[in-house]
């Protein structure tokens, strides 16, 4: 584990990245508290940091209250090393945001003995991270975590002057999917939807659960037209997949609607309320077929692709759903 050693003292600073290294560690050293700060901003920061109390310019009493404030004392675990002995100044430091506290002269079994109880730590807290980013029954991020990756890409694609591209999809006529089938065969059908739409995306992309039935696609660096070959990609060979659940084999389709943040940087709520806008479309041109936002496409006009389906070999859930006739309302399309 990368561990981050923050002191102005040489001696003190060479001793602990060599008694660290014969222990496994990869350390890491700065030495002073600006230093860790930048470094500690990136997102290969060290999990683990040594700092040292009295430093000149940023203490690493103040050094902890800059990360508490800019929410970065949650990543990471830090143990503050002074020289300090009474009982206030062990309570200013915790209460600045240091995690633990080694007196000078350090032991170094005591300190390795600390750090496994930090890595223990800090093993926890990524286990509750991920349970509670994860959707329970798809394995996908679920809505509160794939906005999250959006909104950072969008402050990424916002510095960097580039794109990011997002695609809000649909199950068609699941509700009748499930009223047909059952919510087993529903819950199979979403449980292998997340692994084909992972099966089309380059490594970088992120897909979630955003609700029910509907999956959002984040594609960094994705122009509007890429963008939306992308989602006929996935769109395409989903329908072709089919879909093993406790009623049989089935086959399903999607609507997609894509939308993309470039030059105009949109704000999050404004992006996906153009996606859905045009997921909307999508639903209403028939389903199983793609729509882009307005001007999201190189040309400045629409786009938007509407499969057909003649002579495919088994018919696709969506349609055989809808041969029993269910009603439909008013208004918006059926999903």
């Amino acid at each position: 584990m990368k561990i981050l050693v923050v002191d102005d003292d040489p001696i003190t600073r060479l001793a602990l990245e060599s008694l660290l290294a014969q222990r496994g560690y990869q350390v890491i050293t700065v030495v002073d508290g600006e230093q860790a700060y930048e470094l500690l901003q990136k997102d290969d920061a060290p999990r683990l940091a040594i700092v040292d109390w009295m430093m000149p310019g940023m203490s690493g009493v103040d050094l902890c209250r800059k990360l508490r404030e800019a929410d970065c004392a949650s990543r990471t675990h830090v143990i503050m090393l002074t020289g300090k002995r009474s009982k206030e100044d062990l309570v200013t430091g915790l209460d600045a945001g240091a995690d633990d506290y080694v007196r000078k002269p350090f032991d170094i079994d005591e300190l390795h003995a600390r750090l496994r109880a930090a890595q223990r730590l800090i093993g926890l807290q990524d286990h509750m991270r991920i349970q509670a980013n994860v959707d329970e029954l798809t394995g996908l991020l679920n809505r509160s975590a794939i906005r999250d990756v959006l909104r950072r890409e969008l402050a990424h694609a916002a510095r960097e002057k580039t794109a990011v591209s997002i695609v809000l999809g649909d199950v068609d006529r699941f509700k009748q999917l499930n009223d047909t089938f059952g919510h087993l065969a529903g819950d199979a059908t979403l449980r292998r939807l997340a692994k084909l739409l992972g099966a089309r995306l380059r490594p970088y992309d992120l897909v979630g659960r955003y609700g029910g039935e509907e999956f959002l696609l984040v594609l960094p660096g994705c122009h509007s037209r890429d963008a939306f070959e992308v989602a006929e990609r996935v769109r395409t060979y989903v329908a072709n997949q089919a879909i093993a659940t406790s009623s049989g084999s089935l086959k399903i389709t999607l609507s997609f609607g894509v939308a993309t943040s470039s030059d105009d940087a949109l704000e999050l709520e404004e992006l996906v309320l153009a996606a859905d806008k045009a997921l909307y479309r999508a639903k209403a041109a028939g389903r199983n077929c793609t729509e882009a936002a307005p001007d999201q496409n190189d040309s400045g006009t629409p786009v938007s692709h509407v499969t057909a389906a003649p002579g495919r070999a088994s018919t696709p859930v969506s349609q055989r759903v809808a041969s029993h006739n269910f009603a439909r309302g008013a208004g918006r399309p059926e999903a």
